[in-house]
Parts: C-alpha cells; sequence; structure tokens
C-alpha cells in the first residue's frame, strides 16, 4: 500500500514512554513512516530511539524547542499526504490511522482529524477542542468540535500549509487550537473520529499546573486571540486579562477570596502580559497574513463558536 502519512512524535527526556509509543506504531495497520523529533533530551532518549525495532527518522535538535517548536521542525521532512501529530506518552490502538485517514479521505474540505484520547483507565480525555465565550480552549469528551487536540490528531498537509503552518514559536499549549482556527477561516473543517482511540498518560512530559504549563498556557491563549480571533473578541481578553491581574493585589488587601492556582500569582500575569506586548507587533503582522489567506470571517468563525 502506498504510504500517505508521517507520523511526528515529538519528544523531550521521553526514555520512560517514548518505546511505548513506537511500539503502537509499529502495530498500526496502515503504513506510514514515522519521524521523530527529539527536543534535546539527555536522559538516554537517543539509546531507545536507536535500539527500537520501528528504526525511526530521528532529527535531534540542539536546544527544546518544545512541541510547537518541534512540530515546525520536523515539518520540512514530511513529504506525504498527511502529517500525524502524536504526543510521546500516548500509544494509539492498531486502527487509529486507518480511522483518521479514512475520515480525511471521505471529506475533502476537512483539514483535520481528532483522535480519542483516553486516560490509562479507559475514561475519555478529548475527542477534539472547543471554545469558551472567553476565548479558552477546552477538551471536549463527545459531539461537535471546534479544533483538533494536538496529542493525537491527523492533518491535511496542503490545508496545514495552505493555513501558514505550525506557530513554532508558541513552545507548546494551544498550539493545536490556533492552527484550528486558521484551518477554519481558510474555510476547512475539523472532525472528530471517535473510533481513532489512543491512550495517552497526560502530562508525561510536562506538569500541568506548574507555573511553565501556566505561563505558556495564558500567553499562548491571548497570542492566538490576537492572531485569528474577531479584533473585539482579542481586545476584550487582553484587557480582561490586565485588569484581573491590577485587581488581584486589591481583593487580597481587602481580604477576598483569590484562586490559589499558578494563573492567579501577579507575577506570573505580569510575565504573560510583558511577553504578549514584547510579540504585539510581529503578532499584528502574522494577523494581517492570516487575513490574506482567509476565505472565511473571523466574525463568521467565532459566531459558530457561541452557537456552539
Amino acid at each position: 500500500m502506498t504510504v500517505r502519512t508521517t507520523v511526528v512524535v515529538v519528544t523531550w527526556r521521553g526514555r520512560d514512554h517514548v518505546g511505548a509509543c513506537l511500539d503502537a506504531l509499529a502495530r498500526q495497520t496502515r503504513p506510514h513512516r514515522t519521524v521523530v523529533l527529539d527536543n534535546a533530551s539527555a536522559d538516554g532518549t537517543a539509546t531507545v530511539l536507536a535500539a527500537h525495532p520501528l528504526s525511526p527518522k530521528v532529527i535531534r535538535l540542539d536546544r527544546n524547542a518544545g512541541y510547537a517548536g518541534g512540530l515546525a521542525a520536523a515539518l520540512p521532512a514530511v513529504d506525504t499526504v498527511y502529517m500525524a501529530w502524536l504526543n510521546d506518552d500516548a500509544a494509539p490502538a492498531p486502527g487509529w490511522l486507518a480511522a483518521m485517514e479514512d475520515a480525511l479521505d471521505a471529506d475533502e474540505r476537512a483539514g483535520a482529524a481528532s483522535a480519542r484520547l483516553e486516560r490509562p483507565d479507559g475514561a475519555v480525555q478529548s475527542v477534539g477542542v472547543g471554545l469558551t465565550p472567553d476565548g479558552h480552549g477546552v477538551d471536549v469528551t463527545g459531539g461537535a468540535v471546534f479544533g483538533f487536540c494536538g496529542g493525537a490528531a491527523l492533518l491535511r498537509v496542503s490545508a496545514l500549509a495552505e493555513a501558514g503552518g505550525v506557530p513554532g514559536e508558541f513552545f507548546c499549549y494551544y498550539e493545536d487550537t490556533d492552527t484550528s482556527w486558521r484551518l477554519r477561516l481558510g474555510g476547512w473543517r475539523v472532525l472528530s473520529v471517535p473510533a481513532a482511540r489512543v491512550t495517552h498518560r497526560h502530562g508525561a512530559s510536562t506538569r500541568p499546573g506548574s507555573r511553565p504549563f501556566h505561563r505558556w498556557n495564558e500567553r499562548n491563549r491571548l497570542l492566538m486571540l490576537l492572531r485569528c480571533a474577531p479584533a473585539g473578541v482579542a481586545l476584550r481578553e487582553v484587557v480582561r486579562f490586565a485588569l484581573v491581574t491590577a485587581l488581584l493585589p486589591v481583593r487580597r488587601a481587602l481580604g477576598r477570596p483569590v484562586p490559589d492556582a499558578a494563573n492567579f500569582a501577579v507575577g506570573l500575569r505580569l510575565g504573560v502580559l510583558g511577553a504578549v506586548l514584547a510579540r504585539l507587533p510581529r503578532t499584528l503582522g502574522q494577523r494581517r497574513a492570516i487575513s490574506r489567506r482567509a476565505a472565511v470571517t473571523r466574525t463568521d468563525v467565532w459566531a459558530s463558536v457561541l452557537d456552539g
């Protein structure tokens, strides 16, 4: 059979789990190429990759570029119709790739397909990504989706190129939702494929809830909105973020409750605002480029979010 998909596995310090990911890829019922992007791991990951019988093509960076940066670095090595994004702590079932390819084959305007990610206990983690009215990306566990979950997804390479590629500067988090935004602005659909099942050890490489996790999440959500959302929505959310940041010390001084999560630390939020401001000229340039490529207005895409 013709190889139509390149599966890109991005790993960082994945010695303890990337082998299981490759084992699962070796059991796929559809032929594919496997590329592992190693983000300068120094824990023995290279030894695991070299010894694995799947013999993946390995691209090793000299620094950690994150998940988004790793995908962007691997994209030039993809010469197939489809590109799969796969976390190194994910183990897809044997029919995963076949179900994803069949879904995109059946809909020529589908730019991406999102798998069914399950926790090790079988609970559904995600079948795709939804958007809240304030622009947060959230995992959806059933029904229609706005975007794909980047932990295990299949993208049409031509659609990805048309949409402007992978936002490597995001490092990690929201690169999937930003890409889904741009696909939809280009008139592409994003599908959920629950038959494509993947067991996911969520957070094996990063620590959800940590300060870096929240810093990347908050920064990238605002950058995504500034790049993709209607201007009023993007401005509203940046102003809201700044106002909440300014009011947090006041609430504490008045003895009013403040969430204990790291993303409500004033220092972290000021750092996010500084990072967004520093990137603003570049981000606005990216917004103009996205507008030039768009086939659908931002307002229409946002209306589809609000309509559920």
